[in-house]
């Protein structure tokens, strides 16, 4: 199919003469169907969104195409469409989750390759694929910044793997934004793993080599400790232990004295046993005896009979039917804990040399802010009262009649100063690049100037402590996958600042967020609910929460074995919730998506340099309500 800006129609699909309402519907469908004899599934549901893209067991959400068609749109659907068709059709979840690492890095590493690996073998059996899927690649690049990067330190490792497998396998040259990030790091993987990665041909279209392969190059590159135990050697230790149980079975002689002397030795061991399990079970007996004695008399005092124990307490206050794995790995951690000082202090530098450019813009929206907030603070007074200020501008009817008393003011109490405002920070791998940039330079500004208003401001990030899956889905694996887990990451929330610590002390923490490595998956509704108690508890009467994303919750392990809204649904309830509840005022800024439809006071920009206009006018349009209604309630 070729790109173009005018609707695509076909006769297949719409009836002689009929012109559709939408000119994109039949494209539309028509790349649906395509997709799915592409994955060699007729049953795959294909979907478009202006949510991020996704593919599950039994669904793919494409990017969204507009009524204009444009070129971009079309070649960036198109492009997933390929991707996801060919992972489908290529790729094997149970070879792949047989030798997948278990540390972070190389587990990123493993996946960016498997993924590369199915682009590649899709691009030599359809060489059309891979033009379609340079599209996709170029769009992410140019969403993450790639081609600004200069340093490898600041490109991520495993991208750089992907590309390189790609381009060895297909020699074709990769997007602007990708060759650079594979130019960053090519000396160092061909210097380290250079033999590993010139058989990826040889192996390209056996997934179980090139996972082995995949294993090897991690290790080259010095993360085989993260590689965990290897598969292959835990079977050939089963196939050794009944080889060796066959020859001693084979080695006993059923008629003879052998036979005789293994009986006695069972005999034996059996006795020896059932002495062991009669002493067991005298002293279970013995402690059920004193067990029942306790009971008897604490039933003898109160009259009572015991209690049940209550069952735990819902997961959500949201949804009691919102089920979480295992909660054990979960993590809630201040960000100077996740690196040292002088690593904090490193990437603090590195942000602020990034937003060096915006530095001039975002410091003239935080002074209008605090000039907005300021003489709101300022606009409230009481006059003629006997004790107070001075008022200044009556001493004229003092002077024209020195009997008249003198006139005192005073500020009113008002409760814009008792007020926290939270930033809760969307750090999922989406907002990779200068989004993520952005978002928290517009934090350190907001910080800084409600401190001077004397409003309190805690800072929150959230992501997940792995990709598709921590030690909870490893645990859920290992206890024979039980259907319908629930979630199946293992959160991690962040603490940049919390509401009562001064701004000086928490501003190389914003830094943490340019960490390599940092930004994972997104689980919307729990991170929601957990800023939305941490401000519940605390004492200001009114309570602000901004939230700042770039789409909907997103975490694979989860998707793929729950229902397709599992983490969607939980997310509108926890926002109902909040705004049932009227104790926190929700807000929403979306980056690049469409957040209105989840939170009924939200905002969308399409650019991520407007963060810092959008977030100012939605903190100030707040007071700016505030200060009016408390103006018509006294001239009521």
């Amino acid at each position: 199919m070729a790109a173009s800006s005018k609707p695509v129609r076909g006769s297949t699909l719409l009836a002689p003469g009929k012109i559709p309402d939408n000119p994109a519907e039949p494209f539309k469908k028509a790349l649906a169907e395509a997709t799915k004899a592409m994955a060699n599934d007729p049953d795959l549901s294909v979907s478009y969104s202006v949510d991020p893209p996704g593919l599950t067991n039994d669904a793919a959400r494409l990017p969204q195409v507009s009524r204009r068609m444009t070129r971009d749109e079309v070649l960036l659907a198109r492009g997933t469409a390929d991707a996801f068709a060919l992972r489908k059709r290529f790729h094997n979840d149970a070879t792949h989750n047989r030798y997948a690492p278990q540390g972070e890095v190389a587990s990123a590493l493993y996946e960016a390759m498997e993924t590369a690996r199915c682009e590649a073998v899709g691009a030599r059996a359809m060489p059309g694929t891979a033009g379609n899927i340079d599209a996709k690649i170029s769009d992410e690049c140019r969403r993450k910044g790639y081609a600004q990067i200069k340093d490898a330190a600041d490109a991520p490792l495993a991208d750089a793997a992907g590309y390189l497998v790609r381009h060895l396998a297909t020699g074709r040259d990769l997007p602007a934004g990708a060759e650079n990030i594979m130019q960053l790091w090519r000396g160092f993987l061909e210097g380290q793993a250079g033999t590993s990665f010139d058989q990826v041909g040889d192996v390209l279209e056996d997934q179980r080599a090139f996972s082995k392969l995949a294993r090897q190059v991690i290790r080259d590159l010095g993360y085989g400790d993260q590689l965990g135990d290897d598969p292959d050697m835990e079977d050939d230790s089963e196939d050794q232990a009944e080889a060796d149980q066959d020859q001693t079975d084979d080695q006993s002689d059923p008629g003879g004295d052998a036979q005789d002397s293994s009986d006695d030795q069972e005999t034996s061991e059996q006795d020896q046993q059932t002495e062991e399990m009669d002493s067991q079970a005298a002293q279970v007996s013995l402690d059920d005896d004193q067990d029942a004695e306790i009971s008897e008399d604490v039933e003898a005092d109160d009259g009572e009979p015991p209690m049940d124990r209550p069952p735990p307490p819902p997961i959500s206050d949201a949804d009691p039917n919102y089920a979480v794995y295992d909660t054990r790995y979960d993590e809630e951690i201040a960000a100077e804990d996740l690196a040292d000082p002088a690593e904090l202090q490193r990437l603090r530098a590195y942000l602020d040399q990034q937003l060096e450019p915006l530095k001039g813009a975002v410091s003239r929206l935080a002074n209008k802010l605090q000039r907005r907030l300021q003489a709101q603070q300022n606009r409230s007074w009481n006059f003629d009262l006997e004790e107070g200020i001075l008022d200044a501008g009556r001493l004229a009817r003092v002077v024209a009649n020195p009997t008249t008393p003198l006139s005192f003011k005073q500020e009113s109490d008002t409760e814009f100063r008792d007020t926290v405002v939270t930033l809760l920070l969307d750090n999922s791998g989406s907002m990779r690049g200068r989004p993520i940039s952005i978002a928290a330079i517009c934090a350190d500004v907001m910080a800084r100037t409600l401190e001077r208003c004397q409003v309190k401001c805690e800072i929150l990030g959230f992501t997940t402590r792995a990709w598709k899956g921590g030690q909870s889905r490893e645990r859920w694996l290992a206890e024979g996958r039980p259907p319908l887990p629930g979630r199946l990451n293992d959160l991690r929330h962040i603490i940049y600042k919390s509401a009562d610590a001064p701004w000086r002390r928490a501003r190389p923490n914003l830094g943490l967020m340019m960490k390599e490595g940092l930004l994972k998956e997104n689980i919307d509704g729990e991170a929601l609910e957990w800023a939305h108690r941490r401000m519940a508890g605390r004492p200001e009467q009114r309570k602000i929460l901004m939230v700042i994303s770039d789409g909907a919750p997103v975490d694979d392990s989860t998707l793929s074995v729950n229902p397709a809204s599992f983490l969607e649904k939980h997310l509108r309830d926890v926002i109902e919730m909040i705004e049932k509840r009227r104790t926190v005022e929700l807000i929403a800024i979306g980056i690049g998506h469409d957040v209105t439809r989840y939170y009924a006071r939200a905002v969308t920009i399409t650019d991520v340099e407007q963060l810092a206009g959008a977030i100012t006018e939605q903190l100030a349009s707040l007071f700016d309500v505030d200060a009016r209604n408390t103006r018509r309630g006294r001239a009521a």
